[in-house]
């Protein structure tokens, strides 16, 4: 105690090596924790960042659809046959199970703006064969002889026995759009109804009429998992507003 108070008293306190390193301890600590709060903070930030680019990616995906197959435009391919060099005329759409194939007045790149398109939509491969996609083809639309170049070599109908116009299946290229992905499974399907309702509208897989357009179609979409706090993709519904018949032009009812 004396000597404390001398050295007091002549000016030479000090402290001692014990209370320097307690004191580097606590400012370590204190610069830790705020350095593991930060970290905590920006890893939420990210997470929440991810996903809400996640959600509006997968609403952009809908309202893509939505928009591609409200733009519908009825219009018909020219379709080379063995004997017919001027083509057999038909109307333009491929409509299968896991692809559709039409031409619309809205472009990815354009929106309605641009002028119409031949519109590819199907389902391929996920990312390292897991689970799939769906991918969007897009080509200008330059009249019935530009849209035959996408048609097969037709074949008879197995009902009837006539010949019946085939399209090209899409398949993936450079510069093809991926429109979702991780994803479970994609199905399209067709709403099959008669001009005049001679008969009750129906669901069916895959569309073989080539005197009739569908009246909607339906993609059934189911994320490869589950999670409640993402926006997760739905079956989309959407009706053609057209009012002609494809073949003998009659107003629907």
């Amino acid at each position: 105690m004396r000597r404390q108070a001398k050295a007091c008293a002549t000016g030479e306190a000090g402290v001692t090596l014990l209370e320097l390193l307690l004191a580097v301890s606590l400012v370590a600590l204190l610069s830790v924790g705020m350095l593991f709060a930060l970290h905590v903070g920006l890893n939420t930030m990210y997470a929440a960042n991810r996903r809400v680019a996640v959600n509006r990616r997968t609403t952009g995906a809908e309202r893509i659809i939505e928009q591609q197959i409200g733009g519908f435009i009825p219009v018909y391919a020219n379709c080379l046959a063995p004997g017919n060099p001027g083509g057999e005329k038909t109307p333009f759409f491929h409509g299968a199970e896991d692809s559709a194939q039409f031409v619309t007045g809205y472009s990815l790149n354009e929106a309605q703006r641009g002028l119409p398109r031949v519109v590819q939509i199907f389902v391929g491969p996920g990312a390292d064969g897991v689970g799939v996609r769906l991918l969007e083809n897009e080509y200008p639309y330059n009249g019935p002889f530009g849209a035959g170049q996408f048609c097969l070599p037709p074949e008879p109908d197995p009902i009837t026995g006539e010949p019946m116009a085939l399209f090209r299946r899409p398949e993936s290229q450079a510069g093809t759009f991926v429109v979702a992905d991780k994803l479970s499974f994609v199905r399209f399907r067709y709403l099959e109804g008669t001009p005049m309702g001679e008969k009750p509208d129906m669901w069916i897989p895959r569309w073989r009429h080539q005197n009739l357009w569908p009246r909607a179609i339906g993609i059934e979409i189911a994320p490869l998992e589950q999670d409640p706090s993402r926006v997760q993709p739905v079956t989309l519904v959407m009706s053609l507003h057209i009012t002609r018949d494809a073949r003998e032009g009659l107003l629907r009812k």
